[in-house]
């Protein structure tokens, strides 16, 4: 998990690399894993073929610049009023263990037409939840990031407790 500090500084690297013709404004810069999602404000009456077009020699030179220091990749994405539009983003497997209530709760969407598949039923309960838990989530995301300042000021640790972290950390990349 990035915290907000790193989220700000990789905000303010995008805002610094980006030329000024490529959004309007820079409305957010998310990040996990696997990915760097850049959002801006679609300039005013562009459509967003025509802005894709316009600019992705722009994008794709500071996609790679990014990609090589960051180790991720980068997604695009523009913002219209409260319309977001996402591009060249990527799609990552999550592998899961469900019991069979819940498998029956994603092949109810699948037979419901909700959804093409278990797959798709479960893509659709993430976003149902990130819609519905949005203040909750943001909540448990900071808390989070204060668990972490709070243990890296934390008393020196050991050097077995050390190669213990170090190893936790290789394991989970």
């Amino acid at each position: 998990m990035i915290t907000s500090e790193q989220s700000e500084q990789l905000r303010t690297w995008f805002a610094d690399r980006l030329p000024v013709d490529v959004y309007e404004s820079l409305v957010e810069v998310a990040v996990d894993r696997e990915e760097i999602t850049v959002v801006g404000t679609l300039p005013a009456n562009e459509s967003v073929k025509a802005f894709r077009e316009r600019t992705r020699h722009q994008r794709m030179e500071v996609a790679g610049e990014a990609e090589e220091l960051y180790r991720r990749k980068v997604a695009w994405a523009v913002q219209s009023g409260d319309d977001r539009i996402l591009f060249t983003h990527l799609a990552v497997p999550v592998m899961t263990r469900l019991r069979q209530p819940e498998r029956q709760v994603l092949d109810t969407l699948v037979e419901g037409g909700v959804a093409r598949s278990r797959a798709d039923a479960l893509a659709w309960c993430v976003r149902l939840v990130g819609r519905n838990t949005d203040a909750w989530l943001t909540e448990l995301r900071d808390s989070l990031a204060k668990v972490r300042e709070v243990r890296e000021a934390g008393p020196d640790r050991t050097p077995e407790a050390e190669a213990e972290a170090d190893s936790q950390k290789s394991g989970s990349e």
